[in-house]
């Protein structure tokens, strides 16, 4: 089985969750990643270590308290006695060291444990120590809608609160890079707004218009972008058709780009709550992956993230045509 043709098969398989299930069978046939986990002192987020590692995907190293991360496995039956522990005082110490060590090339990814997003986010981009790249931090969800017939791409969600252009186009670009790694060779993306016209009343709309021209003139490559979209339009072909809307994006988006953190973050939980889809998530933009998980999340749905920081963390693939 290949990793990158894992997702992006059409249409949608009869069985629930069964790309996802594919995307772990894949992802075994790999090595396993060799990940930093930053500060796990919780039950949930050593249970989801574990639970990764007994699925063959990583080979985690533990950086934190070592003595508040033993008492916390002990006393939820969790056997750490062959996994490696890097000692830490506290939070912040477990995110310079975990970087450090990222730094030295001894692991190539990251996996959040229990601190603040915020604060595992402001050491990888310390301009000095951390890990930043020329590329804006962004958040990708990839999305198993049970109604949709192919994977759903959803950015940025987590990160960018009220992105400018500049930052769209990153968040955007990181979204191309990774469905091109899930075997889309060419991803529609959908610049999503609350109407299809650009409206100076609207700013969106205008920032829809101006990443389309972008995409036009090489300054975002790899993707088919139009906009500004509304939701209907970019997902429906019905709506599209009662529209009447000439795209070769609308109607059948393999990626959503939101115009703020709000909107992303109430599209993708409607998703998932109303319409039962698998959210696998991942940040992109730094020297190497970073696994964001959620206490919220379903073993299935952490699985699947840490899958998608193996297969990042894979080199390049050639491009699979779809």
């Amino acid at each position: 089985m290949n990793a990158v043709a894992s997702l992006r098969d059409e249409p949608h398989a009869a069985v629930p969750h069964e790309r996802y299930t594919r995307l772990l069978a894949a992802c075994k046939l790999l090595p396993p990643l060799r990940l930093a986990v930053v500060h796990p002192c919780s039950a949930e987020a050593l249970a989801a270590v574990i639970e990764a590692r007994e699925h063959g995907l990583i080979a985690p190293v533990l950086v934190g308290p070592e003595r508040r991360i033993r008492g916390l496995a002990q006393e939820a039956g969790i056997d750490l006695h062959d996994v490696e522990i890097v000692a830490t005082e506290h939070s912040h110490a477990s995110a310079a060291r975990a970087i450090e060590l990222v730094r030295d090339g001894r692991f190539n990814a990251l996996m959040k444990g229990s601190l603040h997003t915020d604060e595992l986010l402001h050491a990888v981009l310390d301009k000095t120590a951390g890990l930043r790249t020329d590329r804006r931090l962004s958040h990708v969800f990839v999305l198993d809608v049970p109604n949709y017939p192919r994977p759903l791409l959803l950015t940025d969600t987590a990160i960018n609160i009220q992105p400018d252009l500049a930052a769209k186009r990153d968040i955007v670009q990181n979204a191309i890079d990774l469905a091109q790694r899930i075997g889309i060779a060419r991803p529609r993306v959908a610049i999503l707004s609350a109407v299809e016209t650009v409206n100076p009343a609207i700013a969106s709309t205008i920032d829809a218009a101006a990443l389309c021209k972008m995409a036009e003139r090489g300054q975002i490559r790899g993707g088919l972008l139009d906009g500004p979209l509304a939701f209907d339009t970019a997902v429906s072909a019905e709506a599209v058709r009662i529209k009447e809307l000439e795209s070769a994006v609308a109607g059948m988006a393999d990626i959503l780009v939101v115009p703020d953190l709000e909107a992303g973050n109430m599209l993708v939980k409607q998703l998932t709550f109303l319409a039962n889809a698998d959210a696998a998530g991942i940040v992109l933009g730094a020297r190497v992956p970073i696994i964001l998980t959620s206490r919220a999340d379903s073993v299935r749905n952490r699985l699947a993230s840490t899958a998608l920081g193996v297969l990042l963390a894979q080199p390049q693939p050639a491009q699979v045509e779809t």
